[in-house]
């Protein structure tokens, strides 16, 4: 049995059993990525594909079990690969970090900016995404690093390391009628068109079940994964924003007026995660020692430690 066999394995089921598209991602024939495949069902005495004609369109029972020690075969090789990069030469290579847009937008930049003195020879992506993509991107090793509120803390593939706690604030325009109000109430929001954001991301969960056990039903008149989206729709008059409090911001944000509303709802955590057993590279330690001690040293209350 060879890597690359496995590497073909997993590679065909990330791109939904596609032969031709897993062969390019590979940089291989198509021929070959097949050659790979048949030779690991022939070496293991079993059909690992549920098949219709010449089409494969899934795993077998068999198969589901292999991709899954495959999985943790290939994530040890890139383990045992980074101890050697990282023995040879620490402070090269790339940081891929997988993370939603108010991580990335609001929280991520100083801490950035200080790996990147420490670090100038390592290449920082950003890959922007979903919770749920976050949390599957770790798990294939598709990104070395995944931080969110969201999910990460759920999957038992993953380490997580919990780093702070986080609420929300309202964001209106000046003289709105809520402003008046001298401490708000679940139903005090109910009374206006809400914007905030959708499933899955930011605490939208949580937000909606408070209003759920309170038996009170918001109007959300608009939801989007992105925050920047929903100041600008607060802006066009089209209803009251709830948003992280990490993403108010003095320079961008003179045109609202904020009001904490941390009393109202439950407090999130956010976590930095990364796959079970994963060896670390000296500058992936690094930068998650410079996100846990920004946290613990921010005098920002747009977040807390976590002590």
């Amino acid at each position: 049995m060879e890597i690359r066999q496995l590497q073909s394995l997993i590679k065909l089921v990330e791109c939904n059993f596609s032969v031709t598209k897993a062969a390019d991602e590979m940089f291989l024939v198509q021929s070959a990525v097949s050659q790979h495949l048949k030779k690991l069902e022939q070496e293991l005495g079993a059909e690992l594909f549920v098949r219709r004609g010449k089409r494969l369109t899934g795993l077998t029972q068999m198969g589901k079990q292999v991709a899954g020690h495959a999985r943790v075969t290939l994530a040890a090789v890139n383990s045992i690969r980074a101890i050697g990069h990282d023995h040879i030469n620490q402070d090269e290579g790339t940081l891929r970090i997988g993370s939603t847009h108010t991580q990335a937008r609001y929280v991520l930049p100083p801490v950035i900016k200080a790996f990147n003195h420490a670090y100038p020879r390592v290449e920082l992506q950003i890959h922007q995404g979903t919770p749920r993509q976050l949390v599957q991107w770790a798990i294939n090793e598709e990104i070395d690093l995944s931080i969110c509120t969201e999910e990460l803390a759920e999957s038992t593939q993953l380490t997580n390391i919990p780093c702070y706690r986080w609420n929300r604030s309202l964001i209106t325009l000046a003289d709105h009628p809520l402003l008046s109000i001298a401490k708000l109430s679940l139903a005090d929001l109910c009374d206006y068109p809400l914007i905030t954001y959708v499933y899955g991301f930011t605490g939208r969960r949580t937000f909606s079940d408070t209003f759920t056990r309170a038996s009170l039903n918001p109007h959300v008149v608009l939801s989007a994964a992105d925050t920047n989206i929903i100041k600008t729709y607060v802006q066009e008059e089209m209803g009251v924003g709830i948003i992280a409090s990490m993403a108010l911001d003095d320079r961008e944000d003179e045109n609202f007026i904020s009001r904490d509303v941390s009393h109202l709802f439950p407090w999130e955590i956010s976590r930095i995660a990364y796959i079970n057993d994963k060896f670390l590279r000296q500058y992936e330690k690094t930068f998650i020692d410079l996100f846990l001690d920004y946290v613990k040293r921010s005098e920002d209350n747009k977040f807390q430690r976590l002590d």
